[in-house]
């Protein structure tokens, strides 16, 4: 019965397996401990944590084994609670975990983000003698990370005296989470120089860390390195590289990418629709949409939200409103708030103001801070000063710490001629104590990343940047250009030293003519930031690439993809 049930497990056939275990308890072995906790393996490896349990509460005598199985089938399902609940109860029985035991009960501490549970558990670890096994010691580092205790985690790692790939892994996976692209990369290099060769799923977190930062010169040297090395690339592995060169700005290579998977799933279709709406492809999503759906793929909530997204970067205001019904009538998706925020700003963009904000009123959900600042953004844009006050004052309700929406008014009261009211609204920021994220700017450049920061010229190149930046205003105003004067506190001063202008100088100051120049920006790009970088586009030749925390902005020829607005 043993080699009958494993073989059900490995096989992944649960009707052949409950069909054996219904022969099995008419038999005379069926109170033997050994098999049954094949039995509950069985039951939880195939995720059916129900009659896992039944099995194991009918069960005469228990040992460590069988706890062990539950704990780990509740962490597989993601039941953390569950998991240590059990777990408590094995050592309540005076049970010793193996390390086994603790690897799933670390997966369920980390899992619930509870550092006292985590804590506890190192110290039984610790207490039962299992601190340096590998598969424990990997479990640990994961824990400790997705506790966002990455010093204990750190110190973990240096701590164990032998490491295997998941040990590596897991530390490289946490620096990924948080986006942490160059201590995953030099602990990516450490591990080679270690004499262990990446994984396929070494080479997942490396792909998805680069994502995050926006870093592609350093994404393509790993995916180079991963061609080179011969490892099988996963299905997975090739969704986070289409979202890796999506979100580094190359969206031509994401497509060639997505083209070339040998298996698609839906994660992959939403990662391509993803790279098109960030890039200002809408009609492109929009055709890819449909492609999935006519190559018999079902869409889930995200692909609708990006094909709605994407219908409103497009303009296609009646087709992205047709997507979100379908998406509820025909496919049977309850609209989330994300949708709804879409859906108003697709309206808002088309300059439907009234129309988005009674789409809000219907909301079958609660609206969000994100609904009515997509209310907001569009209010001005459009000039629409007092539906701007009217949505603010809902975000300031709901999201009181966020000096975004503020900025976003007081344009907007500016931008309506209302110095007076924009002025008001700057003063209450400054007394509520509420301030403005540093805007914050950086370029990649010979696998150097290179940062600035709004009015700081402490880059070794600051005065030469300066100079360039000079230069380039008085092109511009050639050209036309003028500083809008109704942005940012009329302070053309501080607007002339934005981090995106620095970065852009100093790019045209350190690549050949004619190469396309990549800026990320860690917020939305101002008004006049973007002027101006159409101008330059015009003035130097250049295709700029500028992607700020909406979009990528493709600027050409004095006009940006964008239309204008963001």
């Amino acid at each position: 019965y043993g080699k009958l049930f494993k073989m059900c497990t490995v096989l992944g056939k649960l009707e052949e397996g409950r069909m054996v275990h219904s022969h099995f308890l008419a038999s005379r072995f069926r109170s033997s401990p050994v098999v049954q906790n094949t039995v509950i393996n069985m039951y939880a490896k195939a995720g059916n944590l129900e009659l896992a349990r039944k099995v194991f509460d009918e069960m005469i005598d228990r040992d460590m084994v069988s706890y062990t199985m539950l704990v780990a089938g509740f962490s597989q399902i993601n039941e953390f609670r569950k998991a240590l609940e059990v777990y408590g109860d094995m050592i309540r029985e005076g049970l010793h975990p193996n390390e086994f035991s603790f690897g799933s009960a670390l997966k369920s501490a980390g899992g619930l983000k509870s550092d006292d549970a985590g804590r506890s558990l190192h110290g039984s670890c610790i207490k039962y003698g299992h601190d340096f096994n590998v598969y424990v010691g990997s479990a640990l580092v994961d824990m400790y990370a997705r506790c966002t205790r990455m010093e204990d985690a750190e110190k973990t790692f240096d701590g164990l005296k032998n490491r295997n790939e998941a040990c590596w892994n897991s530390l490289i996976a946490a620096y990924a989470r948080e986006g942490d692209a160059p201590n995953a990369l030099k602990l990516f290099s450490e591990m080679k120089r270690s004499g262990l060769e990446p994984t396929h799923y070494t080479y997942s977190s490396i792909f998805s860390a680069c994502a995050e930062c926006g870093s592609l010169e350093q994404g393509k040297w790993a995916h180079a390195d991963m061609l080179k090395s011969g490892v099988e690339s996963a299905a997975f592995v090739g969704n986070t590289l289409v979202a890796m060169y999506g979100r580094g700005g190359s969206v031509e290579d994401a497509e060639k990418v997505f083209r070339r998977l040998a298996w698609k799933d839906v994660v992959s279709w939403n990662s391509m629709l993803t790279a098109c709406t960030q890039h200002g492809l809408g009609r492109e999503a929009v055709g890819l949409f449909e492609e999935m759906r006519g190559g018999g793929f079902r869409p889930d909530g995200v692909t609708f939200l990006c094909v709605v997204a994407a219908c409103s970067h497009a303009g296609l205001v009646e087709e992205g409103l047709r997507y979100a019904e379908e998406m509820e009538v025909g496919y049977g998706y309850r609209p989330s708030a994300a949708h709804y925020a879409a859906a108003v700003d697709l309206l808002g963009r088309s300059g439907e103001l009234e129309r988005a904000e009674r789409c809000i009123r219907e909301m079958k959900v609660e609206p969000t801070a994100g609904v009515w600042k997509a209310l907001l953004g569009a209010c001005r844009v459009h000039g629409d000063a007092e539906m701007a006050a009217y949505a603010a004052e809902r975000v300031f309700r709901l999201d009181p710490l966020d000096a975004g929406p503020r900025v976003l008014l007081a344009n907007a009261y500016a931008a309506a001629g209302r110095p007076g009211d924009a002025g008001r609204v700057r003063a209450a920021m400054k007394r509520s104590g509420v301030r403005k994220e540093p805007g914050c700017s950086w370029v990649e450049l010979a696998n150097a990343v290179h940062v600035f920061v709004a009015g700081d010229y402490s880059h070794p190149l600051g005065e030469e940047i300066r100079r360039k930046w000079e230069e380039l205003r008085e092109g511009c105003r050639r050209f036309g250009y003028a500083a809008a004067a109704a942005e940012e506190g009329n302070d053309r001063v501080r607007r002339r030293r934005h981090s995106e202008k620095l970065a852009l100088a100093f790019s045209l100051i350190s690549t050949a003519a004619g190469v396309p120049i990549v800026i990320k920006k860690n917020m939305r790009v101002c008004g006049d930031c973007h002027t101006a970088f159409k101008f330059v586009s015009r003035l130097v030749g250049r295709e700029i690439v500028l992607r700020d925390i909406n979009r990528f902005h493709r600027f050409g020829h004095g006009r940006c993809n964008c239309n204008d607005f963001w």
